[in-house]
């Protein structure tokens, strides 16, 4: 009978020990969820907040409106809209640029083998340790030394800023997409040369198809980084019609009396609708290439 009763307490405590476990996850979850959750609430805040300022800002803004929106979009001093499309133009076609070249060279690099391969992978890799910002004045000197020759690729131009975020993305790209195309069998490619086609066309008509989630993730990733980049646009953008999203929000919070944190957060709350959207649309792709591109390296 003891040994029954002692089953039975032990029993309940284990009960009693999962469920205090499964409370502690939750309170774990609850808050880093309201950790995360938080800021993007407090931005909403402030972006619908007549105030203009976060220095009473509350979590309910009173008076909530539109008047933060409707100044920002008919600022004649701001052009925010100008912006918003430099940034998308610049992000959309540095990020062409840089999938199609970073696929070239993978594919090279995965599938030839040539004196100095391995020396320029682990190059590649060497010089993604070193952080850009070792960089930005050499960057800067040299794209300004350009601009003296080839004006369109100088200081203070788009093109400029493309050719930097090119060169800028395409290391840990290789490698992330040399190892997607390890994982595809070379079988493929000796039964395709068998049947006579080339090298190009065992790249675009059979690699290609199975590329598709790794180049989705490499497209999203130099994306995100190119539009939300601050740093460089900042350095090498001078006119304000130039300006990226991002260099121009800094803008109305750069002032010393007059600082526009109502505007600043309204731009900064649209400015984050294409980044969401990409994620909701494509999460899926951006999970599956990234395990499967980690496969094999």
């Amino acid at each position: 009978m003891s040994s029954l009763t002692f089953m039975q307490s032990l029993r309940q405590s284990q009960r009693q020990q999962r469920r205090f476990s499964i409370v502690i996850r939750w309170i774990i979850a609850l808050f880093l969820m309201f950790f995360a959750v938080f800021p993007v609430l407090w931005i909403i805040s402030a972006a619908f907040n007549p105030a203009d300022t976060l220095a009473t800002q509350t979590l309910i803004p009173r008076n909530a409106g539109l008047d933060n929106f409707t100044e920002l979009f008919n600022s004649p001093v701001f052009p925010y809209w100008t912006w918003y499309w430099n940034s998308i133009k610049i992000a959309t076609i540095s990020t062409i640029l840089s999938v199609s070249i970073t696929t070239l060279a993978a594919y090279a690099f995965s599938r030839f083998r040539f004196q100095g391969r391995v020396t320029m992978l682990k190059a590649l890799l060497l010089i993604q340790v070193f952080p850009g910002l070792l960089a930005m004045v050499a960057i800067f000197l040299m794209i300004s030394q350009i601009g003296d020759l080839v004006p369109t690729f100088g200081l203070d131009t788009h093109t400029g800023l493309i050719l930097v975020y090119m060169g800028g993305a395409m290391g840990i790209n290789i490698w992330l997409m040399k190892g997607f195309f390890d994982t595809i069998p070379r079988e493929i490619d000796e039964s395709a040369m068998v049947d006579g086609a080339t090298h190009w066309q065992i790249f675009t008509q059979l690699l290609l198809p199975l590329m598709r989630p790794i180049l989705v993730v490499i497209g999203i990733l130099s994306f995100i980084g190119t539009y939300g980049d601050f740093i460089l646009a900042r350095v090498l953008l001078k006119s304000t019609d130039q300006y990226t999203l991002m260099v121009g929000l800094q803008i109305f919070t750069s002032g010393q009396f007059s600082q526009k944190w109502g505007q600043f957060t309204a731009g900064a709350l649209l400015g984050a609708l294409p980044i969401m959207l990409i994620y909701l649309i494509l999460q899926d792709q951006i999970v599956g290439g990234l395990t499967r591109g980690a496969v094999k390296g």
